[in-house]
């Protein structure tokens, strides 16, 4: 399966793809830290990125999660990765990263697009689509919200005071993350 956009091709990952994938999560491990820990530790070698890919292909066949990678469409550069994730009551979460050299340039909008249509086909049939972004990360909430994406506000029980401030905890606060939320519409 590939999804194209004017100009980019999204297709699940192959065994070749494997040094190209490495190459992006290892130069961007400082920028990706935060958003994508669990993918980082997965791969923290070129020697385990070929089994990493070989687990997104058994999740896509299972209908657990679905990863793209994204190709510049007329030289077949990789740019990075975008992936669904099927949740509870029709909803699926999008998560994406871009190496540092393809940001800026309209190609996470691009993916996106593509990704909700995905999202909302046959092949998921979800309901809504969210995303998670960090509160600083102004890029990301635009992109977001040019998809049709809108912020919503997580319904959290307030902790009470004692537990929310505590002397023994010296760890810093952690930086708020936003939830952008797409329903789905006869127009998808």
């Amino acid at each position: 399966m590939v999804l194209e956009t004017p100009r980019l091709l999204l297709r699940p990952y192959e065994p070749a793809d494997a040094a190209a994938f490495f190459t992006v999560l290892d130069q961007s491990r400082e920028r990706l830290k935060t958003s994508f820990p669990d993918r980082l530790r997965a791969v923290p070698n070129q020697a385990a990125a070929p089994a990493q890919l070989a687990a997104f292909t058994d999740d896509w066949q299972a209908g657990r999660f679905y990863v793209l990678g994204i190709w510049l469409r007329e030289t077949l550069d990789y740019l990075g990765d975008i992936c669904l994730m099927p949740q509870r009551h029709g909803q699926a979460e999008i998560g994406y990263y871009l190496a540092a050299e393809a940001e800026g340039q309209g190609y996470a909008r691009e993916a996106l697009a593509a990704v909700c249509r995905f999202g909302f086909g046959r092949q998921v049939e979800a309901q809504r689509l969210l995303i998670r972004c960090y509160a600083d990360n102004a890029r990301a909430q635009a992109v977001a919200r040019a998809l049709g994406f809108a912020l919503q506000t997580p319904v959290q029980p307030e902790a009470p005071a004692w537990f929310r401030f505590s002397f023994w905890d010296s760890k810093p606060p952690s930086p708020a993350i936003l939830h952008f939320v797409r329903h789905w519409s006869a127009g998808d």
